[in-house]
């Protein structure tokens, strides 16, 4: 139980799609040897794990306000203080595993730093805190790609692009189904406050427009995905996905258990584009 806890507070499966993203950067940046692999899916794996234990640390009184117990900070499986010590030697244990060369090594230590920065405060930045939240999500290919190489090809570019735009629609939808409590504990300002619910659910949905529209433009434009039928039976599925959760966000009153349920299905749409997009790197069917 206690072990559920801490893969609960460190959202486990958020570093497994760390890792699917890595190793896909660097199959699309030409290779790499199956030991340098293993070795550079721990930097983002740990890092991963510190964000979320720190983000917890310092939101607890949100989610107590969001009634959110099935955080282990809030049901009392783990201690506040443990959760913030673990962070930190996740953190430079990741820092320390990330020293590839100079890229690889600065993007560790920024994005340590900036997980701590976001958690604290950054958070509550108008949109800056999104922003940054959806560029993690990015970052994992950036990283992989640079492993071995100084140069990001145009595949990793549109699909960072990809995951960014979904990622900054999730990060929107997640404001809306937060707002109330996030407005009590932290007095939190953020995008519905200036322009409302609805038309913040017009803003997501059309991130996930263009998000799909880049899902697309791989298969029509770019190898390995030109083309691959392994690639595009799979991928208009979850484009259909994000498109109906962007549409559930457009109802009035809608339940919040609802809308954490939307949430949780646009995680797993994008968790199976990063499976996708790792198959389909490698194997290739064409029309």
């Amino acid at each position: 139980m206690y072990i559920k806890a801490w893969l609960k507070l460190t959202r486990i499966e958020h570093s497994f799609m760390l890792a699917i993203a890595v190793i896909t950067a660097e199959i699309l940046s030409g290779g790499i040897p199956l030991n340098i692999l293993l070795l550079s899916l721990i930097a983002p794996w740990l890092i991963s794990m510190g964000a979320f234990a720190i983000n917890d640390y310092y939101d607890v009184g949100a989610d107590r306000a969001n009634r959110r117990f099935d955080r282990p900070l809030v049901s009392g499986k783990i201690k506040a203080k443990s959760a913030f010590n673990a962070s930190l030697l996740f953190f430079a244990v990741g820092i320390a595993f990330s020293a590839f060369n100079a890229y690889t090594l600065s993007i560790a230590f920024i994005f340590a730093f900036l997980s701590f920065l976001y958690s604290y405060k950054l958070k509550d930045a108008l949109l800056i805190g999104n922003i940054y939240i959806a560029f993690t999500m990015v970052i994992p290919f950036i990283y992989g790609a640079l492993i071995n190489s100084n140069y990001i090809n145009l595949n990793i570019i549109v699909i960072s692009l990809f995951v960014f735009l979904a990622g900054l629609a999730r990060e929107i939808h997640g404001m809306i189904r937060d707002y109330k409590g996030d407005k009590k504990a932290r007095s939190t300002k953020n995008l519905v406050d200036y322009i409302g619910t609805y038309n913040a659910s017009i803003v997501a949905a059309v991130l996930y427009v263009e998000a799909v529209l880049l899902s697309l433009y791989l298969f029509f434009f770019l190898a390995p995905y030109l083309m691959n039928i392994v690639y595009i039976a799979p991928i208009i599925i979850i484009d259909i996905i994000l498109l109906y959760v962007s549409m559930i966000y457009f109802k009035k009153n809608t339940e919040r258990k609802r809308l954490l349920k939307a949430r949780n299905l646009s995680l797993g749409a994008m968790l199976l584009a990063l499976i996708i997009l790792f198959f389909s790197s490698f194997i290739i069917i064409n029309l």
